[in-house]
C-alpha cells in the first residue's frame, strides 16, 4: 500500500513538474487564464467520455456532497492555479518557488490546529530539510539572492494560494466514498465554472492570447497529465497516507522540474542542483520513515 502510495505521489510530482515547463514554453502562445479554463473544459470532455455512466450511477451520493466537491475543485484547482500565474507576474520566481516550499508545514499544522493529528519531530526536521532544498534550487546555490528577496502583492496572492491547496489537501478526506471517474468529473466541472470568470477578465482587459498550434498543445498537455492524471494520482497517494505524508512530496516539484528544464529547454545541471536533490529527498525519506513507523504504532 505505502509503496503504491509512493509511486503515485512520485508520478504526481513528476507530472506537476511537467506542468511548470509547459507553462514556461506557454509564453507568448497563450495567455495564463485562457489557459486555466482550457485545461479544465478538456479535462471535463476527456473525463466525461470515459466516466458519465460511472457518474450517472454516483449521483445520489454525490448531490449530498455538492458543496464540498464545488469548494474543493474551487479552491484546489480554479483558486490555487490562476492566483499562481497572477503572483508570477508581480513576484519572482525564486519567491514562489519558496513559499509553496512552505505547504507541507501548514498542512500539518491545519492538520494538528483542526484535527489535533500530530507529526513526529523527525517529520517535521524533514520537512524543513525538504525547504532548505528547494530554497537551493530556487537561488541557483547562491543564498545571497535570499537576502535581496522583497515582498510585494505577487508574494501575498501565492500565500493565499499555498493557504487555499493546503486546506484542499486536507479536506480530502472528507471526500465522498464515490468512483475517482465521479470524483474528477465533479471537480473538474466545478474547476471549468469558476474559471470562466477570470478568462472574461483576461479577455475583457485586452490581456487574452489565444492559442495557436503550440498553444493548443500545450493545453491538452496540461488538461491531460497534471490536471487529470496527477490530480487522480494525488487524491489516491493522499488516501493511502495521510495528507501530512503526501503533502511533503510536494517540494520535489521544482527538483523534477529542473531536471526536465535541462532535458528539455537546454539548461545546464548545476552541481547545487545535486545538492538540492540530496536535501529534498534526504528529508522526505528521513521524515516518511519516522511517519510510517508513527503510523504503525498509532494503528497497532
Amino acid at each position: 500500500m505505502q509503496n503504491r502510495a509512493y509511486l503515485y505521489l512520485l508520478l504526481t510530482m513528476f507530472l506537476w513538474a511537467g506542468n511548470s515547463v509547459a507553462g514556461k514554453l506557454a509564453v507568448g502562445h497563450i495567455s495564463p487564464m485562457i489557459l486555466v479554463t482550457l485545461r479544465w473544459v478538456l479535462a471535463f470532455g476527456v473525463l466525461g467520455a470515459i466516466g458519465w455512466k460511472q457518474f450517472l450511477a454516483d449521483w445520489p451520493r454525490v448531490r449530498r456532497h455538492l458543496l464540498l466537491l464545488f469548494l474543493l475543485g474551487t479552491c484546489g484547482f480554479t483558486f490555487f492555479n490562476a492566483l499562481f500565474y497572477t503572483a508570477l507576474i508581480h513576484t519572482t520566481a525564486i519567491n514562489v518557488s519558496i513559499e509553496q516550499a512552505g505547504m507541507p508545514m501548514l498542512v500539518i499544522l491545519i492538520n494538528f490546529l483542526l484535527f489535533r493529528l500530530r507529526a513526529t519531530w523527525l517529520q517535521l526536521v524533514g520537512a524543513v530539510v525538504t525547504i532548505a532544498g528547494v530554497a537551493i534550487t530556487a537561488c541557483h546555490g547562491d543564498p545571497r539572492q535570499l537576502l535581496a528577496l522583497g515582498l510585494n502583492v505577487g508574494d501575498g496572492m501565492m500565500l493565499i494560494a499555498v493557504v487555499l491547496y493546503s486546506g484542499y489537501t486536507v479536506f480530502l478526506r472528507f471526500k465522498p466514498d464515490i468512483h475517482w471517474k465521479s470524483l474528477m468529473l465533479a471537480l473538474s466541472f466545478f474547476s471549468f465554472v469558476t474559471a470562466l470568470p477570470f478568462a472574461w477578465w483576461e479577455i475583457g482587459t485586452g490581456r487574452a492570447i489565444y492559442p495557436d498550434l503550440t498553444g493548443w498543445t500545450i493545453a491538452f498537455y496540461v488538461a491531460l497529465f497534471p490536471s487529470a492524471i496527477a490530480q487522480i494520482l494525488y487524491i489516491r497517494g493522499n488516501e493511502l497516507i495521510g495528507s501530512n505524508r503526501a503533502s511533503l512530496f510536494i517540494n520535489l516539484v521544482p527538483i523534477f522540474g529542473t531536471l526536465l528544464a535541462v532535458v528539455l529547454v537546454g539548461e545546464k545541471f548545476q552541481s547545487y542542483h545535486a545538492l538540492a536533490m540530496v536535501l529534498v529527498l534526504g528529508g522526505i525519506w528521513l521524515a516518511e520513515n519516522s511517519g510510517r513507523k508513527h503510523a504503525a504504532r498509532t494503528s497497532a
